[in-house]
């Protein structure tokens, strides 16, 4: 079960997150058939938005994180909400690489150079956008530049993904620690020096989980703990939501076509079809369609 742990430290000056995701990097690896390069890609994206929307005041808010690069992997899109349902795809989930010389994944090949872009939807007129520059594509590096420099919170960040032999995440998650704006040079040192023992946080959540990273580093603090998932929310009635917006003209075009109209939902893998007959009840107000898994 994935979990989140939040707390503060050192004086109450740092908030912390210790996240748990590796049934969620699992569930996307069986959804998508990901490689271990598009695995620990995508998967370091999920744990990082995870950690975002934790932050949601409601819990039909809604973020929308984007990475796009000019690496192998393409564009790397994850979404969640405020109850921590969480969905994500990458382009190409079978990016390969060689391994670095120290016998890791090469995330940031994987990525390249580009933009991380995040939208938050938090029932306001307009959504809020913010974007910075890739500096590494290695991602933990990448979301502590987007929050220093679009939303001014100082923030060091380490994530990790490990892949077993077997293709099978063994391990993923990460630690966050953000200074609060009295957080002293003390507190500073405390944190720099923590984050410097992290480079295997993937490992620690293997061996230990949460309460292992908590243990070796926090020992004796108090916090909350949340349950985020890798939960799809495609459904029947927004596939149809989406064929009415396009119109009667247009999606009749469509089945007449092909015989038929698929949908592949970018996050499960779940196929909606739908033939003429039901193009037929959909324009007369009937929205209830059969639907198949791939």
């Amino acid at each position: 079960m994935d979990k989140l742990f939040k707390s503060l430290v050192f004086d109450s000056s740092m908030s912390l997150s210790i996240l748990d995701t590796t049934d969620m990097v699992n569930k996307a690896i069986k959804y998508h058939g990901l490689s271990p390069l598009a695995a620990a890609t995508l998967g370091r994206t999920l744990t990082a938005t995870t950690f975002m929307a934790s932050g949601l005041k409601n819990e039909k808010d809604d973020i929308s994180v984007t990475i796009a690069g000019d690496g192998v992997g393409g564009k790397v899109t994850v979404c969640g909400n405020g109850k921590l349902y969480m969905r994500g795809s990458i382009d190409n989930p079978n990016a390969y690489l060689p391994l670095k010389s120290n016998g890791k994944l090469d995330v940031g090949g994987c990525v390249g150079k580009g933009r991380l872009t995040v939208v938050k939807s938090m029932g306001l007129k307009e959504p809020y956008s913010g974007s910075s520059e890739l500096i590494s594509g290695e991602i933990a590096e990448d979301f502590a530049y987007y929050f220093a420099t679009s939303e001014q919170i100082p923030t060091a960040m380490a994530l990790g993904v490990k892949i077993g032999k077997t293709g099978k995440c063994v391990g993923a998650g990460g630690v966050i620690l953000q200074a609060l704006p009295f957080a002293s040079e003390e507190a500073i040192n405390k944190a720099e020096s923590i984050m410097g023992e992290l480079s295997k946080v993937s490992t620690l959540i293997e061996e230990g989980g949460i309460e292992g990273v908590k243990d070796k580093f926090f020992k004796g603090i108090d916090g909350e703990t949340y349950y985020p998932r890798y939960k799809c929310l495609c459904s029947d009635r927004k596939i149809v939501s989406v064929l009415r917006s396009l119109g009667e003209k247009e999606t009749r075009k469509m089945v007449e076509e092909d015989g038929k109209i698929e949908v592949v939902c970018q996050f499960c893998n779940k196929k909606y079809v739908y033939y003429k007959e039901d193009v037929d009840k959909i324009f007369n107000q009937d929205v209830k369609r059969k639907n198949t898994k791939i």
